[in-house]
């Protein structure tokens, strides 16, 4: 068995929909995970924070044009006018639900369901236009198997168990069962999801659970590249690249993978491909246990980052300083990135400045802070201790003319991370593709 999972740009219009049942309908049992129609989460978004501020004028007309979008995909569809009606009534149903929060309170609980309409619309959709032509397809609800414990982590227990249950339902003569990415419910039993890029990881807790022969991301860019295409010409697909380095380069800014979905493929050893619906033939990025010697891998970079910088006087044989910085971030739930230190301070990076300045208004309780907005880590990735090969002096070599306001090596044999300057961000990318590559 193979999970194959397709994101909203593969599935995005009658046509590609189309494209992808020519993919899954080839021989094998196979679980496929699709996203939303691609701009359908952004719209919903959009709708819920109309609804939470009671403009129900900007709801409706978000959601108008939301739903005329997809009957004019159900009228390109389907052929048969049985299928197009089934098609026209199940959009008819789920956009009257979601009309259904212009009248009432609108609260966090109603926006989780609200959001996970485009899943659910998406996937019935495409498992009738598999039933249309004649493929013996069953639409499993995402909403019945998969969900999180009370810690918002995966109940892999839950999952395993009830994705057994549901699957012996049918004979092994069915080879195709299409469920939904990114949605789950929570350990309340509430409709919830897996946050954005989670149908990543929905794939990957479902490959899992099952012991699958492989697990294939399909997306629209052909596998992960050595840098990052938007900013740097001729960039390379990677044939074949190992979990940790697969994870470092997500977590560093590689948009094409979401950063928690390789590791439950690690945890069971199953090898995740990432492939182009676009381009089927090309031979995308095969990630395993494979480590591979002598080479750096790919560059990534990881944008709005914030670097505080905390001084003391008193830090140098300071016992508990560290442990008092770290638990300002940790009362207010707001990750680290990278950290360095020296014996009079330490900086940090954050991405999320919700609660910036209350964690600044602590700090400064025991020491002095600097804030530095709108930096960027850069993350090279490779075997990074191969012996005599002076990847580090490369590194550092291709960036002698930018400005790096922190550096970070040594927590990971596959990762040298540097702190720059937004505006150096391209300048960085190409310097380092040239010296490296």
């Amino acid at each position: 068995m193979k999970v194959l999972k397709f994101g909203g740009t593969s599935v995005g219009s009658a046509q590609r929909m189309r494209e992808v049942a020519d993919l899954v309908t080839g021989s094998g049992r196979k679980i496929v995970v699709l996203s939303a129609m691609s701009g359908t989460t952004n719209s919903l978004v959009e709708i819920a924070n109309y609804l939470y501020k009671k403009n129900y004028d900007g709801a409706n007309e978000v959601i108008n044009r939301l739903e005329r979008g997809y009957l004019d995909t159900v009228n390109e569809l389907f052929r048969k006018e049985d299928f197009k009606h089934k098609g026209l009534e199940l959009v008819k149903s789920h956009f009257d639900y979601i009309k259904s929060f212009t009248k009432d309170v609108f609260t966090v609980f109603e926006e989780k369901s609200v959001l996970a309409q485009g899943e659910l619309i998406t996937t019935a959709l495409f498992n009738f236009y598999l039933q249309e032509n004649g493929h013996d397809s069953v639409l499993l609800p995402a909403l019945d198997f998969m969900r999180t414990n009370k810690n918002n982590e995966p109940d892999t227990v839950y999952i395993r168990e009830n994705l057994e249950r549901i699957m012996g339902e049918y004979s092994d003569d069915i080879q195709l069962f299409i469920t939904q990415g990114y949605i789950c419910r929570n350990a309340f039993g509430e409709v919830d999801n897996l946050q954005r890029g989670g149908s990543d990881y929905t794939a990957s807790l479902i490959g899992a659970a099952f012991d699958v022969e492989e697990i294939q991301i399909w997306t629209d860019i052909d596998g992960m590249h050595n840098n990052d295409p938007r900013y740097v010409e001729d960039t390379q697909s990677i044939a074949e690249i190992s979990f940790d380095e697969a994870a470092e380069l997500a977590y560093f800014g590689a948009k094409i993978l979401h950063p928690t979905s390789v590791l439950p493929a690690k945890l069971a050893n199953i090898p995740v491909k990432v492939l182009n619906t676009m381009d089927p033939d090309a031979v995308g990025t095969t990630i395993s246990s494979s480590q591979h010697k002598d080479r750096i891998t790919a560059v990534a970079a990881k944008d709005g980052l914030t670097a505080i910088k905390i001084k003391s006087g008193r830090m140098l044989l300071a016992f508990g300083f560290m442990r008092k910085v770290f638990e300002i971030f940790e009362s207010y739930k707001t990750p680290i990135d990278m950290i360095t230190t020296s014996e009079v301070g330490v900086s940090v990076t954050i991405d999320n400045n919700r609660h910036l300045e209350e964690i600044l208004d602590d700090l400064r309780k025991f020491s002095t802070v600097e804030v530095d907005y709108d930096q960027v880590i850069v993350c090279v990735v490779g075997d990074l201790v191969a012996e005599n090969k002076g990847y580090a002096n490369r590194i550092f070599e291709a960036l002698k003319d930018i400005p790096i306001r922190m550096i970070s090596y040594g927590g990971s044999e596959h990762n040298i991370s540097l702190l720059i300057n937004a505006n150096d961000k391209k300048a960085a990318l190409q310097a380092l593709s040239a010296k490296l590559f």
